[in-house]
């Protein structure tokens, strides 16, 4: 069970890390900007605090934390998308990075098998 909740995180994480390489494909009230990583545990009985960025403060952002949409602190994100993965790690999650700020040049934050490392987009 616990290999199986394992799993569903690494899927979910691999999805949000594509959405904010959307920019270009922003819908009416989203702001630049993309979430931060969501690493925490799933709390899958709180209801969603959000729907969009329209109902969040200025500099914070609709972005699933803990399984659920809230209101976060947005991060800056760099141009391209992050490069597929398909590889299946067999070690412990490891990330070297945490977001895009923290790799050099054009680098991206990329959700890879065995955790997040810098990456050049695609």
């Amino acid at each position: 069970m616990r290999a199986w909740s394992l799993l569903l995180l690494v899927a979910l994480l691999a999805l949000g890390s594509q959405l904010p390489a959307a920019a270009s494909a922003r819908t009416k009230g989203e702001k630049f900007g993309g979430c931060p990583p969501d690493d925490g545990p799933c709390l899958l009985s709180v209801p969603d605090h959000c729907l969009d960025d329209s109902q969040c403060p200025a500099r914070m952002k609709c972005c699933y934390k803990a399984c659920f949409r809230q209101c976060v602190p947005l991060i800056s994100v760099k141009r391209g998308s992050c490069p597929k993965d398909h590889l299946h790690c067999l070690s412990p999650v490891q990330h070297l990075c945490n977001r895009d700020s923290d790799c050099r040049g054009s680098n991206r934050c990329c959700l890879g098998a065995c955790g997040r490392d810098c990456r050049n987009p695609v």
